[in-house]
């Protein structure tokens, strides 16, 4: 009898641990994610199990595999995929993707319902820097694939793009308890303004916050950078908390780096970790632990083509940083697709955007109030409406810029793009560098 039930409780242990384990091309039915790595000396496989950990500890069901064990079938069955992937040699595939590479990226396959991400690891002392990485987007974009965010592309190991890679999937999996792999050098600023944008509005409160370095060389960035903060739980904590991402609304010219903060809440009431520091628990003057974070894939065109800037809610930072950019060199060609709620209570820095516009700064603005719009509610909805406008403008060289909320905002608009543009036009704009996204 002891002999079975031991016998008994092992059958019962393993039948547990296999409900558990994900079977592959499965993971979509429970909600989890493939992550798939393709690593010439270990370190994209390194950087994919750190990944799974953070995607574990979201909840979420897990599947890593290397590019070798991968099928065309396995990635049309899935939900949501992550790519780790390097580049070696002149632009080649490393050995575990290369059979993949030959037999399953000579066409796109039906990939349509999928989401994905892409870490590309690469040496900006190649030619093709990353070139496997942006040759794999590029295939899953022909396929219909989704971007759950932009690619991120990471030079010789740069541990600001694995700290975004690491904010992005902890943002996806829902994961906020999570330490950064490589902590940020940060300078010390001071939080010199603090400004509540939408008094009155039903929605979170969101503050303009304004930093100044304590050493005006810090003074550097470029229009679509990124700061990363230092939180803190209260005033004077030392505690090393995991960093915060923040677009950018300020040019150095402005003597300060602004930002567009809503104040975020768990589920007991509690502020959010960065949004807490920034707007309720740091007092103005206190000091501030701050970098800022290079973000080239989102810089502004150094030309004046016509640029087509698209957002929502806090994406107003990024579109604002941009906008004072392109009117500083005299670009004038602007057509701004914005939403938020309330037109009285949510105008951020909406007020800019008027007297650019008054001004002939911005060439076309298109408001989008969600709760007081009958038609079109958001802005993807006032982009299908204008599809004349925006075919227009793309044949005349337009670059589309998408800032804001990557849950519905972001789909949207590249649903809305592909439905008006076509598939393959969109992709042709994202390899040129002409659709580009800080999304989030």
């Amino acid at each position: 009898m002891a002999a079975a039930a031991l016998v008994l409780a092992w059958v019962v242990f393993t039948v547990v641990i296999l409900r558990r384990r994900p079977v592959a091309g499965e993971i979509h039915e429970s909600g989890g994610i493939l992550i798939v790595h393709a690593s010439q000396t270990g370190f994209a496989t390194e950087l994919a199990s750190r990944t799974a950990d953070m995607v574990h500890a979201g909840g979420l069901a897990v599947d890593l595999r290397a590019m070798d064990a991968l099928t065309p079938a396995m990635l049309e069955r899935a939900s949501r995929v992550l790519f780790i992937v390097s580049t070696t040699g002149e632009g080649d595939a490393p050995d575990m993707a290369s059979v993949f590479r030959e037999r399953s990226m000579r066409a796109p396959l039906a990939l349509h319902g999928v989401s994905y991400g892409i870490l590309a690891l690469g040496d900006r002392d190649y030619d093709d820097f990353c070139a496997f990485g942006r040759d794999l987007d590029q295939w899953l974009h022909a396929s219909g694939a989704t971007p759950l965010f932009d690619r991120v592309e990471v030079d010789n190991g740069d541990e600001g793009a694995l700290r975004h890679w690491q904010h992005q999937v902890a943002h996806m999996s829902g994961t906020t308890a999570v330490t950064d792999w490589s902590r940020p050098a940060y300078r010390r600023w001071r939080l010199a303004e603090r400004r509540l944008l939408n008094p009155g509005s039903v929605g979170g409160r969101c503050y303009h916050v304004a930093l100044v370095p304590e050493d005006d060389a810090d003074l550097t960035w470029e229009a679509g950078d990124i700061a990363e903060i230092g939180p803190r739980r209260a005033r004077g904590d030392e505690s090393i908390m995991p960093h915060r991402e923040y677009s950018i609304a300020s040019l150095p010219a402005d003597g300060a780096l602004h930002l567009v903060v809503r104040q975020m809440h768990a589920e007991d009431g509690t502020p959010g970790l960065g949004s807490g520091w920034l707007t309720a628990h740091a007092a103005v003057g206190d000091p501030i632990d701050a970098r800022i974070r290079r973000n080239a894939g989102f810089h502004a065109p150094a030309d004046d083509r016509p640029l087509l800037l698209i957002g929502n809610g806090t994406g107003i930072a990024g579109l604002r940083a941009l906008l004072k950019a392109r009117l500083a060199k005299g670009h004038l060609r602007n057509w701004v697709i914005y939403g938020e709620r309330h037109a009285r209570a949510d105008r951020l820095h909406v007020g800019d955007l008027e007297r650019w516009h008054d001004a002939g700064g911005i060439e076309r603005i298109d408001l989008v109030w969600s709760r007081e719009a009958r038609g079109a509610r958001y802005v993807q909805d006032r982009l299908r409406i204008a599809a004349d406008g925006l075919r227009r403008f793309v044949d005349e060289g337009a670059s589309i810029y998408v800032c804001g909320s990557l849950a519905g905002m972001a789909p949207g608009v590249d649903g809305v793009l592909r439905d008006v543009l076509g598939d393959a036009a969109v992709s042709e704009l994202a390899a040129a560098g002409r659709y580009r996204r800080d999304v989030y």
